[in-house]
């Protein structure tokens, strides 16, 4: 009998990771799930610090500013723009503003700087890529990340090459290596479709973002492919797991991508440190129907003695500091 399904089977991969190792993922909103997954299992990272960058060029370009902690002076004037009264910058998300040019400056290279303070110490830096598809300011001819709601007549509207990709990406690249040469780069293409592109258009898009990734792990030993998309599009491959807008993967897609995403990048003492810490998380939600029972205070204590055997491995401390504040409720 054949399989009802296409199961992708990645091998674990050579370079592995654990909680002692921070990551910093960047680009589209798929970063930010990645991130996250990260954050709640404990690793240390810094999630998009920048905001949503749909972009590869765009991502490239911040990654390089962060390392020379400073935009770059020939067309930062070129690109803040003011709408409705307050000031945004073309190369970072919305998030970002001011009511004046110079405050939002400011936030800007404050963000500059702390990614900067990270990068130093980072070791794995996570880059999903959303889309292809790009803007160009007319002005300058700039590739920008963000149009900020300002008319089309402001931008052209540009198809990415590989060729465009990886220049961006070798001038990145070269930056981080040359501040933390042990560095490893992680590509992967965001399972998001952009529907609005067309989905013809959408599969142009994320198969020039799956060839530039390809072409780049093959010209860089320590730039690594991780399958997200075709984990969604291939191996799950059913609309069940999409969200209601037929467009975001579902918390079980994520969490299904995750555990592959583990499986092959973490090492196996920060794996056996998830399974326990699983138990743990679902312990910490549990809310009894009496609280105030003996049975209850005893769950809490085993608990906690859970959490400070994990405190050696992780920062739970603020976890453990809700289960003391719960068994004081229950004297």
């Amino acid at each position: 009998m054949s399989s009802f399904r296409t199961e992708l089977i990645i091998s674990p991969a050579a370079f592995q990771w654990g909680l002692g190792n921070p990551v910093l993922t960047l680009g589209s909103c798929f970063a930010e799930v990645m991130g996250r997954q990260l954050a709640e299992n404990k690793l240390p990272v810094l999630i998009n610090p920048f905001g949503t960058i749909f972009n590869p060029v765009s991502i490239s370009q911040l990654i390089t500013q962060s390392v020379n902690n400073a935009l770059p002076t020939d067309v930062s004037n070129s690109l803040f723009t003011q709408r409705y009264g307050c000031w945004f910058h073309h190369n970072f998300h919305s998030r970002f503003t001011a009511n004046s040019q110079e405050a939002l400056q400011q936030q800007i290279s404050l963000s500059l700087n702390q990614t900067n303070g990270f990068l130093q110490q980072t070791d794995v830096v996570l880059l999903t890529f959303g889309t292809a598809w790009a803007h160009r300011l007319k002005e300058t001819g700039t590739v920008v990340a963000n149009c900020h709601k300002l008319p089309a007549t402001h931008f052209d509207r540009h198809l990415l090459t590989t060729q465009e990709i990886a220049a961006a990406f070798d001038s990145s690249y070269r930056a981080l290596k040359a501040i933390r040469p042990q560095l490893h780069i992680i590509l992967t293409v965001s399972p998001v479709r952009h529907l609005k592109d067309t989905i013809p258009l959408n599969q142009v898009s994320k198969s020039t973002l799956r060839l530039a990734c390809h072409e780049l792990t093959q010209r860089f030993g320590d730039v690594h492919y991780f399958p997200s998309y075709e984990f969604m599009m291939d191996d799950l491959r059913d609309y069940r797991f999409y969200q209601p807008d037929m467009i975001h993967p579902t918390e079980v897609a994520e969490a299904y991508i995750w555990q592959k995403f583990s499986d092959i990048y973490l090492n196996p003492e920060a794996r056996e440190f998830i399974t326990e810490w699983a138990d743990i998380r679902k312990a910490l939600v549990h809310r009894p129907f009496q609280p105030e029972s003996p049975a209850h205070r005893t769950f809490l204590e085993n608990t906690l003695g859970k959490l400070e055997k994990v405190s050696q491995t992780a920062n739970v401390s603020a976890e453990m500091a809700e289960v003391r504040q719960r068994l004081e409720k229950t004297k």
